[in-house]
Formats: C-alpha cells, structure tokens, sequence
C-alpha cells in the first residue's frame, strides 16, 4: 500500500478527497498525523503556487509523497475575486459563513445572468527526491442571492453548478463529487498515478 499525506487539517476535504479517490492501495493520511509539521503559509498569488509550496514543504517534512489542494471560486464580475482568497476574503480568521456574506454583499446589485463564477482546483503532488507535478480540474456555474443546503463547505452553499437549480450544498455528496472540480483534477492525478505508482484503480 502506497502511502500519500494530504497538506492539510481540513477533515471536511480530506474524506471528500477519500472518497473521490476510493482506492485500496493508497492510504491518504493529513496533517493531524504529523504535528511536527508546520501550517504551510498560501502567500503566492496562483493556485499552482499555493498548492505546490504546501505539497513540497510537506513533502520535505514528512519524507513521504505529499499531495496537496489549492481551490477557490473565481467570479466574473468580480475580476475573478476572490480567487486564492478564497478561504479569506472576509479576513484572515474568517468562517465559511462570513466569506459567503461579503461575496453576497459584494454581488448585491448584479443581476442574475452575470453571477458566473467558476470553482478552480489545482492538486500538486511532490515527492522527497524533488519531483513535483500539478493537475487542474474547473467547473462553471452561477452564485445564487441566498444560501441553500447543509451539506458541502467553503462557498458550497451559493454555487449552482451549470444545468442545476441545486446548489452543491443541498446535493448528496456522490453528486457533488461527479460535478466538481476536484473531482476533474484528481481523475488527472489517478491516470498520472496509474504509471507511476501502479496502484490505483482505473475509474
């Protein structure tokens, strides 16, 4: 069995990466495994450079293969905000609640047909001899003027993914995860996988 450790502390992501991924020959561990390891500081301004410095300074940590996720949502008529901020668009220390509220007050005054947004996903996976590669995974949709559902994180709850009048947040969880973006990225990460580690499924 291959073992892969995930940059971060988010239990939420991690058991959606778990599921999305679903192989019995990787076993996914996370930071909660390795309090040595420091919290890794998303200073770049792409999801490429966030996700590969998180997956390089764990990898280096722990000696092990890491795999690491930078996502966020990108509006149009926000200019693509708040992009790599996403987990902070209302303040270093702010909840998925407060983030949804500034966005919302943000797009009070625009109409419906220019709520396009996008959720961007970038994977990076490094390994302690230097090596290191990324995948991207998108998926379009609008934002809505209220939230909805109980189920998901992060800006879930006001994304409607195009050709559905759900949000992410109100659909089950094998829903979601055949639509997402991370879903896209790491299907690109498990065809990569296939030939280098020969142990993860074909899906």
């Amino acid at each position: 069995m291959t073992e892969i450790v995930l940059a971060t502390r988010n239990q939420k992501k991690a058991e959606e990466i778990r599921r999305i991924l679903d192989n019995p020959d990787i076993k996914i561990l996370t930071l909660e495994d390795f309090a040595e390891c420091p919290e890794v500081i998303e200073d770049k301004d792409t999801f490429e450079g966030n996700a590969l410095k998180k997956a390089i300074t764990i990898s280096q940590c722990t000696n092990m293969i890491a795999l690491a996720d930078d996502s966020g949502l990108e509006v149009d008529t926000l200019g693509g905000a708040p992009g790599v901020i996403s987990a902070r668009f209302a303040g270093p220390d702010a909840n998925d609640s407060e983030n949804i509220e500034r966005l919302l007050m943000e797009l009070r005054q625009v109409p419906d047909e220019h709520r396009t947004a996008r959720f961007v996903c970038c994977i990076a996976i490094a390994y302690p001899d230097g090596r290191s590669k990324t995948f991207f995974g998108y998926v379009y949709g609008r934002i809505g003027k209220t939230p909805k559902g109980e189920r998901g994180f992060g800006y879930d709850p006001v994304f409607y993914p195009e050709g559905f009048d759900h949000t992410f947040a109100q659909m089950p969880p094998e829903k979601k995860d055949s639509l997402s973006h991370r879903r896209e990225a790491l299907s690109k990460l498990n065809k990569y996988l296939q030939t280098t580690l020969g142990a993860v499924r074909h899906k």
